[in-house]
Protein backbone atom coordinates (compact mmCIF):
# COMPACT_ATOMS: atom_id res chain seq x y z
CA UNK A 1 0.00 0.00 0.00
CA UNK A 2 2.67 2.73 0.71
CA UNK A 3 4.24 1.70 -2.48
CA UNK A 4 0.87 2.70 -4.11
CA UNK A 5 0.41 5.98 -2.35
CA UNK A 6 3.60 6.65 -3.05
CA UNK A 7 2.95 6.20 -6.90
CA UNK A 8 0.15 7.66 -6.83
CA UNK A 9 2.04 11.55 -4.86
CA UNK A 10 4.72 10.60 -7.86
CA UNK A 11 2.43 11.07 -10.54
CA UNK A 12 0.45 13.93 -9.08
CA UNK A 13 4.18 15.75 -8.92
CA UNK A 14 5.00 15.33 -12.37
CA UNK A 15 1.79 16.07 -14.06
CA UNK A 16 1.63 19.34 -12.21
CA UNK A 17 5.35 19.90 -13.06
CA UNK A 18 4.39 18.81 -16.87
CA UNK A 19 1.40 21.26 -16.97
CA UNK A 20 3.21 23.85 -16.01
CA UNK A 21 6.53 23.68 -17.73
CA UNK A 22 7.93 25.68 -20.51
CA UNK A 23 7.36 24.51 -23.69
CA UNK A 24 3.89 22.71 -23.04
CA UNK A 25 1.51 22.76 -25.55
CA UNK A 26 1.88 25.44 -27.49
CA UNK A 27 3.38 28.29 -25.36
CA UNK A 28 4.96 31.19 -26.31
CA UNK A 29 7.99 29.55 -26.68
CA UNK A 30 7.22 26.87 -28.68
CA UNK A 31 4.93 29.44 -31.03
CA UNK A 32 8.07 31.52 -31.40
CA UNK A 33 10.15 28.46 -32.44
CA UNK A 34 7.50 27.67 -35.05
CA UNK A 35 7.66 31.15 -36.63
CA UNK A 36 11.24 30.90 -36.42
CA UNK A 37 11.16 27.82 -38.76
CA UNK A 38 8.49 29.17 -40.77
CA UNK A 39 10.94 32.76 -41.49
CA UNK A 40 14.14 30.25 -41.98
CA UNK A 41 12.11 28.71 -44.71
CA UNK A 42 10.83 32.05 -46.21
CA UNK A 43 6.91 30.66 -46.11
CA UNK A 44 4.43 33.27 -46.83
CA UNK A 45 3.24 35.37 -44.16
CA UNK A 46 -0.42 34.92 -44.93
CA UNK A 47 -0.79 38.95 -45.76
CA UNK A 48 -0.16 38.22 -49.94
CA UNK A 49 -2.72 39.99 -52.43
CA UNK A 50 -3.62 38.01 -55.42
CA UNK A 51 -1.86 39.77 -58.40
CA UNK A 52 0.58 41.94 -55.96
CA UNK A 53 4.41 41.04 -55.30
CA UNK A 54 4.59 37.56 -53.63
CA UNK A 55 8.12 38.29 -52.46
CA UNK A 56 9.43 36.95 -49.46
CA UNK A 57 12.91 37.96 -47.58
CA UNK A 58 15.45 35.40 -46.15
CA UNK A 59 16.95 37.47 -43.72
CA UNK A 60 17.23 35.09 -41.01
CA UNK A 61 18.29 31.73 -43.47
CA UNK A 62 21.04 34.27 -45.07
CA UNK A 63 22.41 35.29 -41.94
CA UNK A 64 22.28 31.96 -40.05
CA UNK A 65 23.89 30.29 -43.34
CA UNK A 66 26.82 32.85 -43.21
CA UNK A 67 27.61 32.15 -39.37
CA UNK A 68 27.23 28.11 -39.19
CA UNK A 69 30.78 27.67 -41.34
CA UNK A 70 32.50 29.59 -39.24
CA UNK A 71 31.20 28.21 -35.46
CA UNK A 72 32.02 24.73 -37.46
CA UNK A 73 35.66 25.37 -38.39
CA UNK A 74 36.09 26.12 -34.86
CA UNK A 75 34.64 23.45 -33.15
CA UNK A 76 35.22 20.28 -35.95
CA UNK A 77 38.36 21.57 -37.63
CA UNK A 78 40.89 18.78 -34.79
CA UNK A 79 40.80 15.57 -33.68
CA UNK A 80 41.05 16.71 -29.95
CA UNK A 81 37.88 18.50 -28.93
CA UNK A 82 38.18 18.43 -25.28
CA UNK A 83 41.25 18.11 -23.21
CA UNK A 84 41.09 16.78 -19.36
CA UNK A 85 43.81 18.13 -17.26
CA UNK A 86 44.73 16.42 -14.15
CA UNK A 87 44.62 17.60 -10.57
CA UNK A 88 47.74 15.69 -9.32
CA UNK A 89 50.62 14.32 -10.32
CA UNK A 90 49.40 10.84 -10.04
CA UNK A 91 46.17 11.80 -12.35
CA UNK A 92 48.74 12.71 -15.31
CA UNK A 93 47.99 9.30 -17.68
CA UNK A 94 44.59 9.10 -16.50
CA UNK A 95 43.50 12.17 -17.66
CA UNK A 96 45.58 11.51 -21.02
CA UNK A 97 43.61 7.96 -21.32
CA UNK A 98 40.50 9.86 -20.70
CA UNK A 99 41.02 12.96 -23.11
CA UNK A 100 41.89 10.16 -26.02
CA UNK A 101 38.88 7.69 -24.40
CA UNK A 102 36.19 10.48 -25.05
CA UNK A 103 37.30 12.14 -27.99
CA UNK A 104 37.05 8.66 -29.57
CA UNK A 105 33.62 8.21 -28.12
CA UNK A 106 32.11 11.32 -29.83
CA UNK A 107 33.78 11.68 -33.03
CA UNK A 108 33.88 7.45 -33.94
CA UNK A 109 31.20 5.82 -32.06
CA UNK A 110 28.80 8.90 -32.44
CA UNK A 111 28.64 11.07 -35.59
CA UNK A 112 30.33 14.41 -33.79
CA UNK A 113 30.11 16.45 -36.77
CA UNK A 114 26.08 16.02 -37.28
CA UNK A 115 25.81 16.49 -33.70
CA UNK A 116 27.41 20.01 -33.32
CA UNK A 117 25.69 21.12 -36.60
CA UNK A 118 22.27 20.17 -35.18
CA UNK A 119 22.94 21.26 -32.03
CA UNK A 120 24.41 24.81 -33.17
CA UNK A 121 21.62 25.47 -36.37
CA UNK A 122 18.74 24.69 -33.87
CA UNK A 123 20.57 27.61 -31.27
CA UNK A 124 20.69 30.19 -33.78
CA UNK A 125 17.28 29.71 -35.05
CA UNK A 126 15.18 28.33 -32.22
CA UNK A 127 17.29 29.74 -29.09
CA UNK A 128 18.70 26.40 -27.74
CA UNK A 129 19.85 23.47 -29.14
CA UNK A 130 19.57 20.14 -27.25
CA UNK A 131 21.70 16.99 -26.93
CA UNK A 132 21.19 13.40 -25.04
CA UNK A 133 23.87 11.88 -23.81
CA UNK A 134 22.79 8.31 -22.52
CA UNK A 135 24.38 4.58 -22.02
CA UNK A 136 22.97 2.64 -25.01
CA UNK A 137 22.60 -0.71 -23.99
CA UNK A 138 23.09 -3.04 -27.38
CA UNK A 139 23.47 -6.82 -27.67
CA UNK A 140 24.20 -9.28 -30.85
CA UNK A 141 23.11 -12.70 -30.68
CA UNK A 142 24.42 -15.67 -32.68
CA UNK A 143 24.19 -19.39 -32.48
CA UNK A 144 26.67 -21.34 -32.45
CA UNK A 145 27.98 -25.25 -32.37
CA UNK A 146 31.24 -27.84 -32.04
CA UNK A 147 31.79 -30.87 -32.12
CA UNK A 148 34.34 -33.19 -30.45
CA UNK A 149 35.27 -30.35 -28.06
CA UNK A 150 38.36 -31.78 -25.61
CA UNK A 151 37.58 -31.30 -21.61
CA UNK A 152 39.74 -28.02 -21.84
CA UNK A 153 37.90 -26.67 -24.51
CA UNK A 154 34.63 -27.38 -23.00
CA UNK A 155 35.28 -26.00 -19.52
CA UNK A 156 36.89 -22.55 -21.77
CA UNK A 157 33.09 -22.35 -22.90
CA UNK A 158 31.44 -22.30 -19.42
CA UNK A 159 33.34 -20.05 -18.27
CA UNK A 160 32.92 -17.80 -21.05
CA UNK A 161 30.60 -14.79 -20.40
CA UNK A 162 29.90 -14.52 -23.99
CA UNK A 163 28.34 -17.90 -23.93
CA UNK A 164 25.03 -19.44 -22.90
CA UNK A 165 25.06 -23.21 -23.45
CA UNK A 166 21.95 -24.68 -25.09
CA UNK A 167 22.31 -28.01 -25.13
CA UNK A 168 25.71 -30.90 -24.42
CA UNK A 169 26.21 -34.23 -25.69
CA UNK A 170 28.98 -36.29 -23.84
CA UNK A 171 30.31 -38.74 -26.28
CA UNK A 172 32.95 -41.00 -25.10
CA UNK A 173 35.83 -42.73 -27.32
CA UNK A 174 38.21 -45.98 -26.65
CA UNK A 175 41.37 -44.22 -27.82
CA UNK A 176 44.45 -46.64 -27.32
CA UNK A 177 42.95 -48.60 -24.51
CA UNK A 178 41.73 -45.11 -22.88
CA UNK A 179 38.66 -43.40 -22.42
CA UNK A 180 38.18 -40.28 -23.87
CA UNK A 181 35.45 -37.86 -23.71
CA UNK A 182 34.54 -35.22 -26.34
CA UNK A 183 31.54 -32.65 -26.46
CA UNK A 184 29.17 -31.41 -28.96
CA UNK A 185 27.66 -28.17 -28.08
CA UNK A 186 25.32 -26.32 -28.84
CA UNK A 187 25.20 -22.91 -27.55
CA UNK A 188 24.38 -19.07 -27.88
CA UNK A 189 26.62 -16.26 -27.83
CA UNK A 190 25.96 -12.74 -26.88
CA UNK A 191 28.33 -10.45 -27.62
CA UNK A 192 27.88 -6.59 -25.46
CA UNK A 193 28.00 -3.66 -27.48
CA UNK A 194 26.65 -1.22 -25.02
CA UNK A 195 28.16 2.36 -25.90
CA UNK A 196 27.66 6.09 -24.88
CA UNK A 197 24.95 7.46 -27.32
CA UNK A 198 24.46 11.26 -28.11
CA UNK A 199 21.26 12.28 -30.21
CA UNK A 200 20.33 15.67 -31.07
CA UNK A 201 16.95 16.46 -29.19
CA UNK A 202 14.41 18.65 -30.99
CA UNK A 203 13.64 21.64 -28.75
CA UNK A 204 9.78 20.65 -29.22
CA UNK A 205 10.80 16.95 -27.44
CA UNK A 206 11.89 19.75 -24.36
CA UNK A 207 9.92 20.11 -21.30
CA UNK A 208 12.04 22.19 -18.23
CA UNK A 209 10.47 23.60 -14.90
CA UNK A 210 10.08 27.12 -15.03
CA UNK A 211 12.01 27.51 -12.19
CA UNK A 212 15.12 26.58 -13.86
CA UNK A 213 17.82 28.96 -14.85
CA UNK A 214 20.19 26.14 -16.58
CA UNK A 215 20.28 22.55 -17.00
CA UNK A 216 22.38 22.14 -13.77
CA UNK A 217 20.28 24.01 -11.55
CA UNK A 218 16.73 22.56 -12.58
CA UNK A 219 15.23 20.38 -10.45
CA UNK A 220 12.49 19.10 -13.16
CA UNK A 221 13.84 18.41 -17.06
CA UNK A 222 11.84 16.14 -20.03
CA UNK A 223 11.93 14.45 -23.05
CA UNK A 224 8.39 13.69 -24.48
CA UNK A 225 8.68 11.68 -27.52
CA UNK A 226 6.13 9.01 -29.11
CA UNK A 227 7.17 5.65 -29.79
CA UNK A 228 5.03 2.94 -31.13
CA UNK A 229 4.08 -0.09 -28.98
CA UNK A 230 6.77 -2.73 -30.46
CA UNK A 231 9.21 -0.24 -29.55
CA UNK A 232 8.61 0.27 -26.27
CA UNK A 233 8.04 -3.49 -26.03
CA UNK A 234 11.30 -4.09 -27.72
CA UNK A 235 13.13 -1.91 -25.34
CA UNK A 236 11.81 -4.19 -21.68
CA UNK A 237 8.61 -2.19 -20.94
CA UNK A 238 5.56 -4.52 -19.80
CA UNK A 239 3.33 -5.68 -22.66
CA UNK A 240 0.42 -5.16 -21.15
CA UNK A 241 1.33 -1.99 -19.48
CA UNK A 242 2.07 -0.35 -22.89
CA UNK A 243 -1.01 -1.77 -24.57
CA UNK A 244 -3.27 -0.34 -22.31
CA UNK A 245 -1.51 3.27 -23.48
CA UNK A 246 -3.57 5.94 -25.26
CA UNK A 247 -2.72 6.85 -28.61
CA UNK A 248 -0.29 9.95 -29.04
CA UNK A 249 -1.73 13.20 -29.67
CA UNK A 250 0.58 14.63 -32.17
CA UNK A 251 -1.45 17.29 -33.34
CA UNK A 252 -1.84 18.68 -29.96
CA UNK A 253 1.71 19.48 -29.21
CA UNK A 254 4.18 18.75 -32.55
CA UNK A 255 3.22 21.70 -34.83
CA UNK A 256 7.04 22.56 -34.56
CA UNK A 257 7.42 19.91 -36.00
CA UNK A 258 5.03 19.68 -39.10
CA UNK A 259 6.26 23.44 -39.88
CA UNK A 260 9.65 21.95 -40.14
CA UNK A 261 8.35 19.57 -42.26
CA UNK A 262 5.89 21.57 -44.30
CA UNK A 263 8.73 22.62 -46.98
CA UNK A 264 8.88 19.76 -48.63
CA UNK A 265 6.54 17.28 -46.95
CA UNK A 266 2.80 18.96 -46.40
CA UNK A 267 1.13 15.39 -45.23
CA UNK A 268 1.02 14.39 -41.75
CA UNK A 269 2.12 11.35 -40.09
CA UNK A 270 0.08 7.76 -41.43
CA UNK A 271 -1.72 6.54 -38.95
CA UNK A 272 -0.50 2.37 -39.08
CA UNK A 273 -2.50 1.02 -35.96
CA UNK A 274 -5.64 -0.03 -38.15
CA UNK A 275 -2.96 -2.19 -40.31
CA UNK A 276 -1.03 -3.24 -37.03
CA UNK A 277 -1.38 -2.59 -33.84
CA UNK A 278 1.89 -2.91 -32.89
CA UNK A 279 2.77 0.14 -34.97
CA UNK A 280 0.45 2.32 -32.95
CA UNK A 281 1.72 5.32 -31.59
CA UNK A 282 1.73 6.18 -28.30
CA UNK A 283 3.51 8.80 -26.06
CA UNK A 284 6.02 8.79 -23.13
CA UNK A 285 7.97 11.34 -21.39
CA UNK A 286 10.96 10.78 -19.84
CA UNK A 287 11.41 12.88 -16.70
CA UNK A 288 14.45 13.70 -14.69
CA UNK A 289 13.69 14.87 -11.51
CA UNK A 290 15.06 15.37 -8.27
CA UNK A 291 12.74 13.26 -5.91
CA UNK A 292 13.06 12.19 -2.30
CA UNK A 293 12.03 8.53 -2.57
CA UNK A 294 13.58 6.94 0.40
CA UNK A 295 12.10 9.51 2.87
CA UNK A 296 15.71 10.78 4.58
CA UNK A 297 15.00 14.29 3.25
CA UNK A 298 17.64 14.34 0.94
CA UNK A 299 15.87 14.62 -2.94
CA UNK A 300 17.97 12.32 -5.29
CA UNK A 301 18.21 12.73 -8.89
CA UNK A 302 15.97 10.10 -10.88
CA UNK A 303 14.73 8.97 -14.06
CA UNK A 304 10.87 8.50 -14.56
CA UNK A 305 9.39 7.09 -17.46
CA UNK A 306 5.92 7.76 -17.85
CA UNK A 307 3.63 6.94 -19.98
CA UNK A 308 0.48 8.83 -21.69
CA UNK A 309 -0.82 12.56 -21.45
CA UNK A 310 -2.24 14.77 -19.59
CA UNK A 311 -5.66 14.28 -20.97
CA UNK A 312 -5.20 10.98 -19.32
CA UNK A 313 -3.79 9.36 -15.77
CA UNK A 314 0.06 8.85 -16.23
CA UNK A 315 1.58 5.35 -16.13
CA UNK A 316 4.88 5.07 -14.66
CA UNK A 317 6.89 2.45 -16.78
CA UNK A 318 10.44 2.75 -15.05
CA UNK A 319 12.20 4.42 -12.01
CA UNK A 320 15.57 4.66 -11.22
CA UNK A 321 18.41 6.82 -9.72
CA UNK A 322 20.34 8.18 -12.10
CA UNK A 323 24.36 10.07 -11.95
CA UNK A 324 23.33 13.09 -13.81
CA UNK A 325 21.24 14.75 -15.78
CA UNK A 326 21.55 12.96 -19.72
CA UNK A 327 20.95 16.87 -21.56
CA UNK A 328 23.35 19.36 -22.70
CA UNK A 329 22.82 22.58 -24.51
CA UNK A 330 23.84 25.00 -26.08
CA UNK A 331 22.41 29.05 -26.63
CA UNK A 332 23.59 32.25 -28.81
CA UNK A 333 22.87 34.78 -26.62
CA UNK A 334 22.77 33.52 -23.28
CA UNK A 335 20.02 35.87 -21.20
CA UNK A 336 20.72 35.79 -17.46
CA UNK A 337 19.05 34.33 -15.07
CA UNK A 338 16.70 33.01 -18.14
CA UNK A 339 16.77 29.44 -19.04
CA UNK A 340 16.15 30.16 -22.78
CA UNK A 341 18.51 32.47 -24.95
CA UNK A 342 17.82 34.57 -27.71
CA UNK A 343 18.14 33.51 -31.40
CA UNK A 344 18.86 35.18 -34.45
CA UNK A 345 15.38 34.50 -35.37
CA UNK A 346 14.73 37.34 -32.63
CA UNK A 347 17.33 39.67 -33.77
CA UNK A 348 15.73 39.57 -37.68
CA UNK A 349 12.62 39.03 -37.52
CA UNK A 350 11.21 42.67 -37.95
CA UNK A 351 13.93 43.19 -40.63
CA UNK A 352 13.07 40.25 -42.38
CA UNK A 353 8.97 41.28 -42.38
CA UNK A 354 10.24 45.35 -43.10
CA UNK A 355 12.58 43.97 -46.05
CA UNK A 356 9.78 42.06 -47.24
CA UNK A 357 7.38 44.36 -47.53
CA UNK A 358 9.84 47.32 -48.55
CA UNK A 359 10.87 44.73 -51.71
CA UNK A 360 7.38 43.99 -52.47
CA UNK A 361 6.07 47.27 -52.54
CA UNK A 362 9.49 48.40 -54.80
CA UNK A 363 8.35 45.82 -57.69
CA UNK A 364 4.76 46.62 -57.48
CA UNK A 365 5.88 50.02 -58.18
CA UNK A 366 8.19 48.69 -61.46
CA UNK A 367 5.27 46.47 -62.74
CA UNK A 368 3.37 49.40 -62.54
CA UNK A 369 6.07 51.52 -64.21
CA UNK A 370 6.04 48.78 -66.88
CA UNK A 371 2.68 47.79 -67.39
CA UNK A 372 0.51 51.18 -65.95
CA UNK A 373 -3.15 51.03 -65.63
CA UNK A 374 -5.09 52.55 -68.07
CA UNK A 375 -8.37 55.01 -68.13
CA UNK A 376 -10.74 54.45 -70.62
CA UNK A 377 -13.75 55.87 -72.22
CA UNK A 378 -16.33 53.84 -71.78
CA UNK A 379 -17.39 52.85 -75.24
CA UNK A 380 -15.00 55.04 -77.12
CA UNK A 381 -12.36 51.93 -77.07
CA UNK A 382 -12.27 47.99 -78.27
CA UNK A 383 -11.59 46.38 -74.73
CA UNK A 384 -10.63 43.46 -76.33
CA UNK A 385 -7.40 44.80 -78.21
CA UNK A 386 -6.79 46.43 -74.79
CA UNK A 387 -6.70 43.30 -72.68
CA UNK A 388 -4.19 41.88 -75.92
CA UNK A 389 -0.82 42.93 -74.97
CA UNK A 390 1.38 42.53 -77.74
CA UNK A 391 3.91 43.99 -79.56
CA UNK A 392 3.02 45.80 -82.38
CA UNK A 393 -0.62 45.26 -81.73
CA UNK A 394 -3.34 47.56 -82.89
CA UNK A 395 -6.16 48.92 -80.31
CA UNK A 396 -9.14 50.35 -82.23
CA UNK A 397 -10.67 53.57 -80.56
CA UNK A 398 -13.18 56.24 -81.77
CA UNK A 399 -11.53 58.93 -80.34
CA UNK A 400 -7.89 59.55 -79.94
CA UNK A 401 -8.23 60.86 -76.26
CA UNK A 402 -10.34 57.65 -75.54
CA UNK A 403 -7.28 55.60 -74.53
CA UNK A 404 -5.36 57.27 -71.23
CA UNK A 405 -1.98 55.34 -69.47
CA UNK A 406 -2.74 56.57 -65.19
CA UNK A 407 0.23 57.90 -64.25
CA UNK A 408 2.11 55.94 -61.17
CA UNK A 409 4.52 57.63 -58.95
CA UNK A 410 8.20 56.59 -59.40
CA UNK A 411 9.08 54.57 -56.06
CA UNK A 412 12.15 53.08 -57.01
CA UNK A 413 15.32 55.01 -55.97
CA UNK A 414 13.36 55.45 -52.82
CA UNK A 415 12.64 51.97 -52.04
CA UNK A 416 15.97 51.09 -52.91
CA UNK A 417 17.35 53.74 -50.84
CA UNK A 418 15.22 52.07 -48.04
CA UNK A 419 16.63 48.54 -48.84
CA UNK A 420 20.15 50.01 -48.19
CA UNK A 421 19.29 51.04 -44.74
CA UNK A 422 17.46 47.91 -43.67
CA UNK A 423 20.68 46.33 -45.05
CA UNK A 424 22.45 48.73 -42.69
CA UNK A 425 20.14 47.37 -40.25
CA UNK A 426 20.55 44.04 -40.75
CA UNK A 427 24.28 44.51 -40.64
CA UNK A 428 23.84 45.98 -36.81
CA UNK A 429 21.66 43.29 -35.26
CA UNK A 430 23.43 40.25 -36.55
CA UNK A 431 27.32 41.54 -36.15
CA UNK A 432 27.62 40.11 -39.90
CA UNK A 433 28.63 42.61 -42.23
CA UNK A 434 28.59 42.37 -45.85
CA UNK A 435 32.10 42.17 -46.33
CA UNK A 436 32.09 38.77 -44.05
CA UNK A 437 29.32 37.18 -46.76
CA UNK A 438 31.20 37.98 -50.28
CA UNK A 439 33.05 39.81 -51.77
CA UNK A 440 31.79 43.50 -51.42
CA UNK A 441 32.56 45.68 -55.16
CA UNK A 442 32.46 49.23 -53.16
CA UNK A 443 35.30 48.19 -51.80
CA UNK A 444 37.09 47.07 -54.25
CA UNK A 445 39.81 49.93 -55.46
CA UNK A 446 39.38 51.77 -52.56
CA UNK A 447 41.83 54.35 -50.75
CA UNK A 448 44.23 52.70 -47.67
CA UNK A 449 41.90 54.41 -45.02
CA UNK A 450 39.06 52.41 -46.52
CA UNK A 451 40.82 49.21 -46.73
CA UNK A 452 41.46 49.82 -43.12
CA UNK A 453 38.11 50.57 -41.91
CA UNK A 454 36.37 47.53 -43.74
CA UNK A 455 39.08 45.28 -41.76
CA UNK A 456 37.93 47.01 -38.39
CA UNK A 457 34.27 46.15 -39.80
CA UNK A 458 35.28 42.62 -40.29
CA UNK A 459 37.14 42.02 -37.38
CA UNK A 460 33.87 43.11 -35.04
CA UNK A 461 32.07 41.00 -37.21
CA UNK A 462 34.76 38.24 -36.29
CA UNK A 463 34.52 38.71 -32.71
CA UNK A 464 30.29 38.74 -32.47
CA UNK A 465 31.31 35.23 -34.21
CA UNK A 466 33.71 34.33 -31.61
CA UNK A 467 31.48 35.27 -28.27
CA UNK A 468 28.65 32.91 -30.15
CA UNK A 469 31.25 30.31 -30.03
CA UNK A 470 32.46 30.76 -26.87
CA UNK A 471 28.67 30.67 -25.11
CA UNK A 472 28.63 27.25 -27.34
CA UNK A 473 31.96 25.96 -25.73
CA UNK A 474 30.07 25.68 -22.51
CA UNK A 475 27.41 23.41 -23.84
CA UNK A 476 30.33 21.50 -25.86
CA UNK A 477 31.69 21.42 -22.03
CA UNK A 478 29.26 19.78 -20.59
CA UNK A 479 28.54 16.97 -23.23
CA UNK A 480 32.01 15.66 -22.56
CA UNK A 481 31.82 16.02 -18.75
CA UNK A 482 28.34 13.64 -19.43
CA UNK A 483 30.28 11.40 -21.44
CA UNK A 484 33.24 10.69 -18.84
CA UNK A 485 30.57 10.11 -16.24
CA UNK A 486 28.37 8.02 -17.94
CA UNK A 487 31.91 5.58 -18.54
CA UNK A 488 33.01 5.71 -15.36
CA UNK A 489 29.60 4.73 -14.24
CA UNK A 490 28.40 1.95 -16.58
CA UNK A 491 31.63 0.67 -18.86
CA UNK A 492 32.30 -2.24 -17.04
CA UNK A 493 34.72 -4.22 -18.74
CA UNK A 494 38.25 -3.01 -20.46
CA UNK A 495 37.58 -1.71 -24.54
CA UNK A 496 40.22 -1.94 -27.04
CA UNK A 497 40.32 1.00 -29.54
CA UNK A 498 42.64 1.82 -32.22
CA UNK A 499 44.50 5.62 -31.39
CA UNK A 500 47.17 6.84 -33.98
CA UNK A 501 47.70 4.11 -35.31
CA UNK A 502 47.65 1.48 -32.23
CA UNK A 503 45.58 -0.93 -30.23
CA UNK A 504 45.09 0.78 -26.21
CA UNK A 505 43.19 -0.74 -24.15
CA UNK A 506 40.53 1.67 -21.98
CA UNK A 507 39.21 0.90 -18.85
CA UNK A 508 37.01 3.74 -16.92
CA UNK A 509 36.38 2.08 -13.63
CA UNK A 510 39.88 3.15 -12.81
CA UNK A 511 39.85 6.65 -13.53
CA UNK A 512 38.01 9.77 -11.52
CA UNK A 513 34.92 12.00 -12.94
CA UNK A 514 37.18 15.15 -11.36
CA UNK A 515 39.27 16.35 -14.13
CA UNK A 516 39.17 19.40 -15.15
Amino acid sequence: MAKDRSDDELVTRIRGEITDSLGYMGDTISQQREQAMEYYYSLPFGNEVEGRSQYVDSTVQDTIEWIKPSLMRVFASGDEMVKFNPHGPEDVEMAKQATDYVNYVFTKDNNGFNILYSMFKTALLQKNGFCKIYWKTSNEQKKESYKNLTEPEYQALLVDDEVEIIDVEQNEKNMLGQIEITYDVECKRVKDYSRVQIDPVPPEEILVSRRAKSIKDCDFIAQRVSKTVSELVDMGFNKKEVESLPTAEDQAFNTESIVRRSYDDATSDMELSNIDPALRVVQITECYMKVDMDGDGIAELRKIIVGGSGYNNYVILENEEIPVIPFAMVTAIPMPFRFFGLSFYDLLADVQQMSTTIMRQTLDNMYLQNAARTVVVDGQANLDDLLTSRPGGIVRVKNPNAVTPMQTPNFLNEGLAMMQKIDDLKEKRSGVPKQNTGLNPDTINKSHTTATSVNQMMAAGTQRVELIARNFAEGVKDIFKNILTILCEYQDQERIIRLRGKFIPMNPREWTTRYD
